[in-house]
């Protein structure tokens, strides 16, 4: 028999907890860096227009398919099956979503990690450590073991105390501390020289920058932003109260990660240009932009250095800002695996949680020790190839193979008039036949 499953408390919870899966690294610097490579703000407008043309849909097929179903990816998509073929398929794709999800947070782990030994590194240059900052910011497997398993037991201890006490308590805690320092990071940034000109370049939108590449890396970001396909926001929803507006929530959650993406534009551009006046290079030799983690962690941290003793507290709070989101991401991902081990496996919540966690950790370990040839592979494999494929496999879920009237009954809990919507008369043949074809061209662009 399995254990009882927890609920979200309040809508709050539900939407902070949301948001903070969706809210991660990939908010913070991937967004405002596509939008550097790709015609600032350009990108921005072609990014908000898909979210809600790709990603909003899709998110509200994961939540309405936890929700009916009240299970992990697995058994909620062997739920809404209607035959063998279905059932078998739901099972293979469910698990599909377990191991993308794991692998994902297995590399996830490890770049959080880094970002925590930067947070570390301040607090030993406060206290004279010249030596110990030095090591926590020198790329060694040995500091790379030690704080990917400090990230991680963070993590494990959180998924460990359930859903309302453990995820649902830590995001309403965490997701407004990271708006604050967000906040309060972006109005120091833009009082420094070159601020306005990286805001320009943000804001002010240059059309004939609009490509079909700029297309294609707007709908995959717009995608891949609110942490769909691999089943965090199913099982989100199937700790829902039936009570609750779907679509409205739905709603709520993409208007917050898209807000919170656009917000960490207004920092990360603005200092990249400020840090570009103040001597760093942000473009290599020819034009690109150093993005990913080479722009995280030495162009801003050059440009810390240049701010006097104000830059050691601004270095603190920047790399709280990038620990706390990469939190509220890691802990939706491991709750996918873990929520199986409960449902499925009967292992109590608190023996599944470090089982499964210490598994990922040896992946990430195992990454680690042959950084080369594996970081970029699980990357690929997870991102590029696995999330986009589990998001077809869902939308064909949601819109083929489910029952129409299962799918509806569902969506009129807490929504009685839903089916003489807008929503309704639009969202079932968007799911079926727009969103796969979206997804599907941002995943044969990736690929080719």
């Amino acid at each position: 028999m399995s254990a009882p499953r927890g609920q979200f408390s309040s809508n709050i919870g539900f939407l902070m907890a949301a948001a903070g899966s969706a809210v991660g690294l990939g908010n913070i610097w991937g967004f405002p860096t596509k939008a550097a490579s790709n015609g600032g703000a350009a990108f921005v407008v072609a990014y908000l227009v898909l979210a809600f043309a790709l990603a909003y849909p899709a998110l509200m097929a994961e939540l309405t398919i936890g929700r009916y179903a009240r299970r992990n990816m697995v058994q909620a998509l062997r739920t809404i099956s209607n035959g063998p073929v279905s059932r078998f398929f739901g099972g293979l794709t469910g698990f599909g979503g377990i191991l993308v999800a794991s692998l994902i947070l297995s590399f996830y782990a490890i770049v959080a990690g880094w970002m925590v030994a930067h947070l570390a590194e301040p607090f030993a240059t406060l206290f004279g450590a010249q030596e110990a900052a030095q090591w926590l910011t020198e790329n060694s497997t040995q500091r790379n073991l030690i704080f990917t398993a400090v990230f991680s037991g963070l993590t494990m201890l959180i998924i460990a105390s359930g859903v309302e006490k453990g995820i649902e308590r830590w995001s309403t805690l965490l997701m407004p501390a990271l708006i604050i320092l967000l906040l309060l990071l972006i109005a120091y940034v833009l009082t420094q020289p070159g601020a306005f000109t990286g805001l320009e370049v943000y804001l002010m939108p240059d059309f004939s920058h609009f490509t079909p590449k700029l297309l294609i890396s707007a709908m995959g970001q717009a995608f891949f932003s609110l942490s769909l396909g691999v089943g965090t926001m199913l099982i989100y929803g199937s700790y829902l109260s039936q009570q609750e507006s779907l679509p409205r929530l739905g709603a709520l959650v993409t208007l917050i990660d898209v807000g919170i993406a656009f917000t960490a534009g207004l920092l990360i551009l603005p200092a990249m240009y400020v840090a570009q006046e103040a001597g760093s290079q942000i473009f290599s030799a020819s034009g690109e932009l150093i993005a990913g983690p080479n722009l995280i962690l030495q162009v801003l941290p050059a440009l810390f250095d240049t701010m006097g003793e104000a830059g050691v507290f601004v270095a603190i709070a920047f790399f709280a800002l990038m620990v706390i989101a990469s939190l509220t991401s890691s802990i939706s991902m491991l709750e996918v695996p873990v929520a199986f081990s409960i449902e499925n496996l009967g292992i109590p919540r608190r023996i599944a949680t470090p089982v499964v966690g210490l598994i990922i950790f040896a992946i990430s370990s195992t990454i680690i020790y042959n950084f080369d040839t594996l970081f970029g592979l699980a990357v690929s494999i997870s991102t590029e190839y696995g999330q986009p494929l589990l998001g077809i496999a869902l939308c064909i879920f949601a819109g083929w193979i489910w029952r129409r009237d299962q799918l509806l009954g569902e969506l009129k809990k807490g929504h009685e008039d839903i089916e003489h919507t807008l929503f309704w008369k639009i969202w079932p043949w968007y799911v079926r036949i727009v969103c796969p074809l979206l997804i599907l061209a941002a995943f044969a662009q990736s690929v080719i």
